[in-house]
């Protein structure tokens, strides 16, 4: 069984939130991130976007990881 590190926990986290704001960007047109950190896009809720963005693409190769691991 493949054990989550600490980075992937932190990964998984941070997509869930991405997914949770997507997710009411669409419902209700309410940009979570953007409301509590500044609208139009600011530093800080442009490095929320970026690492929402480069932990999903992480999280392709954990899942890829998790695969193999399951296999051996």
């Amino acid at each position: 069984m493949y054990k989550f590190n600490l980075f992937d926990k932190i990964s998984l986290l941070l997509v869930i939130i991405g997914a949770i704001n997507w997710g009411l960007l669409g419902l209700f047109n309410l940009n979570l991130v953007g409301t509590i950190f500044g609208e139009p896009a600011n530093f800080i809720s442009r490095l929320i976007y970026i690492l929402i963005g480069v932990t999903g693409a992480y999280l392709i190769f954990l899942l890829l990881r998790i695969k193999k691991h399951s296999r051996a």
